[in-house]
């Protein structure tokens, strides 16, 4: 609601602010019935919700962190892909799934704590591919593709505080900034409609990973 007011009026007022918890099903399909019940259907999804903590995987009494990545980082994107997808065939929308991924889903890079988070993003494109070949197998002309950015300056980075990075202070790295995933997904987005681009790699000049 706070970024609600902060938005020009025309914008704000098809801004819809609603709780969902991703680690839970429930939650999930409780939003989703909210934008059936609101707009009719889904037409593009997009998969951005994510989580890092910085604990070693063979750390002691990491459960419930380990659990927690699982749970946002994969099952996630799943369950909303899996929704969405119900949701475009039951209208016969030629609609588009986005997730979110990384270079981290590409190539394991050397870090302290990455835990899970490397393998969860080597879920997504997996899953990516999976995904597309089921909504092939289906007859459908729904899109599906893995966005992979590197670093980014979001909250995420602020949670590695000064780790090492490719070798380097992750903080003096290179880093995009939001807009340039957002400007990569509208380009996606505005791809004719027998354009389905299945890979989106976007890095900062200069990275070393």
């Amino acid at each position: 609601e706070a970024l609600r007011d902060n938005l020009p009026a025309e914008i704000a007022a098809r801004l819809y602010p609603f709780r969902c918890d991703v680690s839970c099903e429930e939650d999930i399909l409780k939003a989703f019935a909210f934008v059936e019940d609101k707009f009719g259907g889904v037409d593009v999804l997009i998969n951005n919700a994510g989580t890092y903590k910085c604990v070693d995987l063979l750390a002691e009494d990491n459960s419930d962190v380990l659990r927690e990545s699982l749970a946002v980082n994969v099952l996630a994107a799943a369950f909303c892909s899996r929704e969405a997808v119900k949701s475009m065939k039951r209208r016969s929308v030629a609609g588009h799934i986005i997730l979110i991924n990384s270079i981290e889903g590409h190539k394991v890079p050397v870090y302290p704590g990455a835990n899970l988070y490397p393998a969860g993003k080597h879920a997504i494109t997996a899953i990516t591919e999976t995904m597309r070949n089921e909504l092939r197998t289906a007859g459908t002309k729904i899109k599906v593709t893995s966005v992979s950015p590197g670093l980014v300056k979001t909250e995420m980075i602020d949670v590695c505080g000064t780790i090492a990075y490719g070798g380097e202070d992750i903080t003096s790295l290179p880093m995009l900034q939001p807009d340039d995933i957002a400007d990569g997904i509208l380009y996606v987005l505005g791809t004719p409609p027998h354009v389905q681009v299945h890979e989106l790699t976007i890095k900062p000049v200069g990275e070393p990973v």
